[in-house]
C-alpha cells in the first residue's frame, strides 16, 4: 500500500556534501509531533554544520544523547548519523512513528538509535543519567507543559550536559507570553547563550528560529 494511502508523507533532508537524504515520515493525521517542524529542520542541519567546524566543539561521534519531544525524529536521526549513541523520545501514540522513521534511515546511523517514551516531568528511567547533549526542537508551545519540561531537562541534565533548544518565535495570540514565562524560569537554573545565524547553516536558517546552548548554572 502507498505511503498515501496509509496516511503518510515524506519529507526528505539533504545532508552536507551530497551524501544520501534522511527519509522522513510525516503523518497526515494527528498530533502536533507527526509533522517535520521548521525548527527541527533548522537544528538538524545546525547539527550537522557545527560538527564540520575545525574548531568546533560539537563532534557529535561517540557522544551520548537524549532528545526531548522527538516527534518523527529527524533531530534525533542527524545527530545518529553523525555518530552519537541517541535515543529519541515521545509520547507512547509516536512510537510507531519514530520506529518507522529509524528502521527507514538505519543505513544512514553511525552511531546507535533508538525510541522510549518519555512524558516531561515524570520520573525520569532507562535514560543515560548527564547525556552529553540534550536536543530540543519547538516545545515551547503550551503553557501546562513549561514546569514539567524544565524539570525533565533539569532532572536529566548535568554540568557538563549541552543542552542544544531550538525554536520558533511566533506572535501570534499566547505564544509571546509562553516564550516570556518559559525564558523566565529556565533563568533560574540555566544558562543561555544563543548561536549567530552566521555560525548555522547557509540555507536552514532564519531570523525568526533561535538556536540556544543551555547549560546547568554552577551553584556555589
Amino acid at each position: 500500500m502507498a505511503d498515501a494511502e496509509r496516511g503518510y508523507f515524506l519529507r526528505t533532508v539533504e545532508r552536507r556534501g551530497g551524501g544520501p537524504q534522511l527519509r522522513i515520515r510525516q503523518r497526515s493525521a494527528g498530533d502536533v509531533g507527526c509533522v517535520v517542524w521548521d525548527a527541527a529542520l533548522v537544528l538538524s542541519k545546525y547539527l550537522e554544520t557545527s560538527s564540520f567546524y575545525r574548531d568546533s566543539l560539537h563532534v557529535f561521534s561517540g557522544k551520548n544523547v537524549v532528545e526531548l519531544g522527538s516527534g518523527t525524529g529527524v533531530v534525533g536521526l542527524m545527530a545518529s548519523a553523525l555518530g552519537a549513541n541517541v535515543i529519541v523520545t515521545d509520547l507512547e501514540e509516536l512510537q510507531d512513528l519514530l520506529n518507522i522513521n529509524i528502521k527507514d534511515n538505519m543505513h544512514l546511523v553511525t552511531g546507535s538509535i533508538q525510541a522510549k517514551v518519555l512524558k516531561w516531568g515524570e520520573t525520569v528511567k532507562d535514560l543515560p543519567s548527564e547525556p552529553d547533549y540534550i536536543l530540543v526542537a519547538d516545545c515551547i508551545y503550551y503553557e501546562q507543559s513549561l514546569e514539567p519540561l524544565l524539570r525533565t531537562m533539569k532532572d536529566l541534565s548535568g554540568n557538563k550536559t549541552c543542552i542544544i533548544l531550538c525554536y520558533e518565535e511566533r506572535t501570534m495570540g499566547n505564544n509571546p507570553k509562553i516564550e516570556s514565562r518559559f525564558f523566565e524560569l529556565l533563568q533560574t537554573d540555566f544558562e543561555i547563550e544563543e548561536i549567530p545565524l552566521d555560525r548555522q547553516d547557509e540555507e536552514y536558517r532564519s531570523e525568526d528560529i533561535h538556536v540556544l546552548h543551555i547549560k546547568r548554572k554552577r551553584h556555589h
